[in-house]
């Protein structure tokens, strides 16, 4: 590809190589996850329904729980997890974590103050009470948060997008589901490299820099031309897809097979989930 030669040989990245260098972010972040999918840590070693309902249950598990203590330690657990599956923690925290904790963080702030209870402190000059009760709402709210997106992530990350749609297929998701997911995703990295293209031509044929109107005049012209060509070969495909004997069901040549490792690992799955069940019920959790 000829994206180097736009990216490397000017010293102020102009507008256009702005787009394409996010662009290549996109792709080479895709390109990334499936590189994790096929590495050989724990995670990859499961059949792709253990991951899944394994994630589910996990969650399940997040949501329901009254403790702190437990909640923060499934959140260790999770990034023990991505530590011996070879996820990179810099990418939980940068993909995951970062953007739950500004997106919920802000959700949570106002419970400080506004969930009545016992005063910890006032803010200087604006008087406000942060209570104890405040606090552990926002922590709940906060580490529910994280500790779900990291299991899922970390599911999605350790599991090829194909195998993937086939477990939650086996699992009794409707296939009119599983279709949209498998061609959303197709379409996304299409589109992806539909607008590099488009970019790559704009920049090789541009002769100085673009103004502010020029640049959204450019922006919206290319969001027409790729709506327009999603919505033409979203026909094409369609077509070619019933013509090949598409009949709202769609086959996978890959078949699961449970091993005795998955069959353990739901067993102590399971265990773990009634002994914390069990705790929860008890008030000891």
């Amino acid at each position: 590809m000829s994206e180097q030669s736009f990216l490397d040989h000017s010293h102020q990245r102009g507008f256009l190589e702005c787009q394409i260098g996010s662009l290549l972010a996109a792709l080479e972040h895709a390109s990334r996850a499936e590189r994790l999918a096929q590495a050989p840590g724990l995670l990859q070693r499961f059949d792709p329904r253990v991951r899944l309902i394994a994630m589910l249950v996990l969650i399940g598990l997040v949501v329901s729980t009254h403790s702190l203590t437990t909640l923060y330690g499934l959140l260790a657990a999770a990034a023990l997890m991505a530590f011996v599956s070879r996820v990179p923690l810099t990418i939980l925290a940068r993909g995951i974590w970062l953007n739950v904790l500004l997106f919920t963080g802000a959700l949570a702030l106002p419970a400080i103050f506004l969930v009545p209870g016992d005063s910890v402190f006032h803010v200087p000059l604006l008087g406000w009470a942060m209570t104890m009760q405040g606090l552990e709402s926002a922590a709940f709210l906060v580490g529910r948060a994280l500790t779900a997106a990291t299991f899922a992530g970390l599911t999605i990350l350790a599991t090829p997008w194909p195998h993937l749609l086939k477990a939650l297929r086996t699992l009794g998701v409707p296939a009119v589901m599983v279709v949209i997911l498998c061609m959303t995703y197709r379409y996304i990295f299409l589109l992806l490299q539909s607008a590099l293209d488009m970019f790559e031509a704009r920049r090789s044929r541009q002769v100085g820099r673009l103004t502010g109107a020029e640049k959204r005049h450019m922006l919206v012209a290319n969001a027409g031309v790729l709506l327009s060509k999603s919505l033409h070969l979203a026909d094409e495909v369609y077509l070619a897809m019933q013509s090949r004997g598409y009949r709202g069901e769609q086959h996978a040549l890959l078949e699961f097979r449970m091993a005795p490792l998955d069959w353990t690992a739901l067993a102590v799955l399971l265990a773990i989930t009634s002994v914390a069940f069990r705790f929860q019920a008890w008030g000891l959790g």
